[in-house]
């Protein structure tokens, strides 16, 4: 029996994605009626919530409708009988992320987010806190289901998966929704027609099949994509995209997500980086200018809608995607939606207790993955390679153990020497060191 009204919360309230997330809430208030908004920071993070949150409460009244928007800092009187628990987190916030991007670049090792060095060590500062707000979950609202969009979001996914008996959270991307996006503008049709069997892990996904009205079009979206004009590459705000070969994507027969630019040209990759960090610009620099300005905006106490400069953010249509999972959960909508859910046999050559990246039918049971068999030679051992660091990072997070964490960078395709991994770890980690408790007198 649905409750009349629904209860969430925002752990990371002070995110400047918040505004689309309540934006994607008054949308959808029909379908899913939220009577409670809970927006929850740490103290540090104050200022911003309490500027986003008035934003949000000023994007609600002018709606008209009965959403209270309350914002907390104190994250267990929040939880407390919540029905959908969202995460979108930065530990560290933004300056731990220019540190993520700037010590590898340092040493001629790309530095980004959510892949190799960087990706890595924001899972070391996320997989903890996220594992305790797991406990106060099972505890507080142990039937609410957590939807975490805090990058690396496969590992953070896995890291719940293997490390707790809670099986109630999904990982949200925007990728996924960018890719139906750009493969529809590929073919000329709405998004909605477009749906995708992927296979692969968080920001390591390939499209094998795509389907237009629920029939199979592969060939032509191989044919056009192995042609497509450079303007039309599938492509993310915060790096560049370069298109394949033809011949690249033929023998593939599959289409790579954006991220794929990092293993297929990471020489390119690495240059322009090296280029944007002498000028510094590194991403996590240019996205603190963007937030201080997106910050300035929302203060405007006039401002009472979403402003269209947060897409300039980079994760356009994560808040949106989210919203989207949760109401289609609340309504058992059975419709396809991209997420990271435990595998299970849905790709039959990786790990059932590992997390992945499909698609999956959702319902008010939670996602239910479409089975993929197992996957082609030629993804194969991109994804297996992949999804080995992810489960040596994920074990390396809860163990602080510094020689696995070592050997993980190593495995990465995208660490250039044993040599530069050891000394990219040591240096990281002493500039984490307040946020990685775990590796301390290890």
């Amino acid at each position: 029996m649905k409750k009349d009204l629904v209860k969430i919360v925002t752990i990371g309230g002070g995110s400047s994605y918040t505004p689309e997330l309540v934006e994607g809430f008054i949308r959808r208030y029909d379908e899913l009626p939220v009577g409670e908004l809970w927006l929850v920071d740490i103290e540090e993070g104050r200022e911003k919530l309490e500027i986003v949150g008035a934003l949000a409460q000023r994007m609600v009244k002018k709606a008209g409708l009965p959403m209270k928007v309350i914002l907390s800092y104190d994250r267990r009187e929040a939880l407390k009988d919540a029905d959908f628990v969202t995460t979108q987190m930065r530990i560290g916030r933004l300056p731990a992320r220019v540190l993520d991007e700037r010590i590898p670049l340092s040493h001629g090792m790309i530095g980004q987010e959510t892949n190799g060095a960087g990706g890595m060590f924001k899972a070391f500062r996320t997989i903890p806190v996220i594992l305790d707000i797991v406990k106060d979950m099972q505890e507080l609202c142990p039937n609410a289901w957590m939807i975490n969009f805090t990058n690396p979001a496969g590992m953070v996914t896995e890291a719940v998966l293997r490390y707790t008996d809670f099986k109630k959270v999904i990982g949200l991307c925007n990728v996924p929704v960018n890719m139906v996006a750009g493969i529809a503008n590929i073919l000329g049709v709405e998004e909605h027609r477009v749906t995708m069997q992927l296979q692969g892990v968080n920001h390591h996904i390939f499209a094998t099949d795509v389907f237009l009205d629920g029939m199979s079009v592969m060939d032509e979206v191989v044919e056009r994509y192995a042609n497509v004009k450079p303007e039309d590459v599938l492509a993310m705000k915060n790096f560049i995209s370069l298109p394949y070969s033809p011949a690249f994507i033929r023998g593939l027969h599959a289409i790579p997500c954006p991220y794929h630019n990092y293993y297929f040209f990471t020489k390119e990759q690495l240059e322009e980086e090296q280029e944007q960090f002498a000028k510094g610009n590194v991403r996590g620099e240019v996205v603190s200018r963007v937030e201080e300005e997106l910050f300035e905006l929302y203060k405007d106490e006039q401002l009472d809608v979403k402003p269209k400069q947060l897409e300039m953010r980079g994760g356009a249509k994560y808040s949106d995607a989210a919203c989207n999972l949760i109401a289609s959960i609340y309504t058992d909508k059975r419709d396809i939606q991209y997420v990271d859910v435990q595998n299970n046999g849905c790709i039959s050559d990786l790990p059932d207790d590992s997390a992945v990246e499909v698609a999956c039918m959702i319902t008010a049971d939670g996602p239910k993955p479409l089975a993929t068999g197992e996957m082609k030679p030629t993804i194969s051992g991109t994804i297996h390679m992949i999804k080995a660091f992810e489960r040596m990072v994920v074990e390396a997070a809860v163990t602080g153990n510094r020689d696995l964490a070592v050997t993980a960078l190593n495995m990465n395709p995208l660490c250039p020497s044993d040599h530069l991994a050891n000394i990219v770890v040591d240096e990281l980690i002493e500039a984490h060191k307040e946020y990685l408790p775990q590796f301390r007198g290890k």
